[in-house]
Parts: C-alpha cells; sequence; structure tokens
C-alpha cells in the first residue's frame, strides 16, 4: 500500500514540538492506520491532530477492536496516541468492555481470521463517564436515590474488576451547587494548564532518553524500581492501601506510575509521599458498588 503524507499539516498543531522526533513518529503511525481504515480526507495528507474517537454505547466488539472479511481498525486503533471517548460507560455491553483489556494493557490489538491474523496499535488515553446508579442519584447530597442496592449491583456488574484495575484515575464529581454553577469560573486557562502538561512530559522525555519510552504510563517493572523508589514513609502508606482497597499487583503498579506523573507536574525529581497519597486517592470508586 503507498503512503503519502504532507510534512507542513505536521509542524502546525496537534502533535506539538517539544520532542519533535518522537512527534513526528506517532503522527506517521495515526496517519498509516486511518490510511487503512479508509479515513484520509485528502490523498498526501498527514493527520497532524491527535485522535479523539467516541463511539455511541451500542458499539459491538468488532466496531471497537476491528473486524470484516479483510480486518480493519476499530474505534481503540482509530484513537491511538490520542483519546477514546467512552460516554455512558456502564451502558456498554460487558462484553464490548472486556475487549479494552488487552488493549490498555498492551498497546496493541490483534485480530484473526481463518485466513490471516493482523495486528494494529492501540495505545491510547481512556476516558469515561457513568452516572453512580441507573437512576443517578446514588450518594447525591439533594435527592435520594431509588435505586435498590441489588440495581445498583447489577449496575456496576458491567466494569470487572481486571478492567477497573487499568483505569488509573478514577473520580467522583459531585453535583455543583447553585452559585457554582452560574459564578464566573476564576480558574486556570487550558494555555496555562497545557504549558505545565508539557513541561511535565519533557522531564518525561528527558529521563527516558534511553529507554524506548514516550512517558510514564509506558514503565515496566524494573522502570518503577529505578524511577519510582519510595522512601519509608511512602512504603508504609502504599502498604496500608493496597491492605484497605485490596489493590493487586497492577493497580499498585498504576499508583506508583501516578505518583510519578503527579511530581513530574509538580517540578520535583523524586517522588514523594505526598505524591503517593494523591495518586492512592484516585483509586476508590471501583469500591462505591
Amino acid at each position: 500500500m503507498e503512503f503519502f503524507y504532507n510534512v507542513k499539516a505536521f509542524t502546525r498543531r496537534g502533535f506539538g514540538v517539544l520532542a519533535v522526533d518522537k512527534s513526528f513518529d506517532e503522527a506517521l503511525e495515526v496517519t498509516r492506520i486511518h490510511s487503512v481504515a479508509g479515513l484520509l480526507k485528502q490523498r498526501g495528507t498527514l493527520v497532524s491532530d491527535r485522535p479523539f474517537r467516541s463511539p455511541h454505547h451500542s458499539a459491538s466488539g468488532p466496531s471497537l477492536v476491528g473486524g470484516g472479511s479483510f480486518p480493519k481498525p476499530g474505534e481503540i486503533s482509530l484513537a491511538h496516541r490520542g483519546i477514546l471517548f467512552l460516554d455512558e460507560l456502564t451502558e456498554f455491553k460487558r462484553d464490548v468492555l472486556e475487549f479494552l483489556r488487552q488493549p490498555l494493557e498492551d498497546g496493541y490489538v490483534t485480530i484473526s481470521r481463518a485466513r490471516q491474523s493482523l495486528g494494529f496499535p492501540a495505545q491510547f488515553t481512556l476516558v469515561a463517564s457513568t452516572n453512580p446508579c441507573p437512576c443517578g442519584y446514588f450518594g447525591d447530597t439533594v435527592q435520594s436515590c431509588t435505586c435498590s442496592p441489588r440495581q445498583r449491583e447489577q449496575y456496576w456488574a458491567k466494569l470487572s474488576g481486571p478492567l477497573m484495575d487499568r483505569i488509573d484515575l478514577q473520580v467522583a464529581v459531585n453535583r455543583l451547587k447553585p452559585e457554582e454553577m452560574v459564578q464566573v469560573s476564576g480558574g486556570e486557562s487550558s494555555e496555562v494548564v497545557r504549558e505545565r502538561v508539557e513541561l511535565a512530559r519533557d522531564r518525561a522525555n528527558h529521563r527516558f532518553v534511553d529507554e524506548s519510552l514516550r512517558c510514564n504510563a509506558e514503565m515496566q517493572s524494573r522502570h518503577l524500581k529505578k524511577w519510582c523508589h519510595l522512601d519509608d514513609n511512602s512504603r508504609l502508606l502504599l502498604e496500608g492501601a493496597i491492605r484497605k482497597l485490596g489493590l493487586s499487583a497492577r493497580a499498585t503498579d498504576r499508583v506508583l506510575k501516578v505518583g510519578r506523573t503527579i511530581a513530574d507536574l509538580a517540578g520535583d525529581e523524586q517522588l514523594q509521599t505526598h505524591h503517593v497519597a494523591e495518586a492512592i486517592q484516585y483509586r476508590t470508586i471501583d469500591r462505591m458498588q
């Protein structure tokens, strides 16, 4: 298959210029996938923006992972190096959600057919949202939940333990107060936040200069031992969290990766106790059901 690209499109926006070689490689990977899927708008165009895919909750397994008589990339591969957003996560079929487990762990998906087996890259950031129960009011401070414990249990049963293990940040968002809904926000601008994130990514790129890694999420056990060293207080804190929350080995590794990222955002070279503590509090939502 012929593959064409336009370098000028890459240099304007999207994949950034902090790590030009790596960013250009990423843009090339994304463009190849979209070319195979027949989604390039124009021959000779490089995909310069990071992908954002948002499939409906009625999506089937093949549409998510890819398939067909002549296998083509699915939504998770089309989101490679970008974001896969799953709104109303618990409305997806459980067997469809289980297809996410292997790509979230390996960053790759394999599609096997009688005549051939194809592999597509699938390194994406999963962003998902869901209500706390079928009626949407479990834990609400204003309106009472009308669901029975059995209904809530069945609702959350679609999200298996192994899948939740692979979701690094699990945040419960409370109802806004009326005054908060109408007030003019005085928070940070997106530009300020983006600059801080780019600096954190730059620190990670510098740390991994001799490794085949692009970000903290790709660290393996040997990397965690090298760059996520824990002092005595941090170790005791993490051990207590493992016992109390029942964290698996996979979830524990992800706590360390998130802690390392929090430290990078703060500009700290060493992983400290408060970084680990903040990372731990993002692992609690899977205990709500």
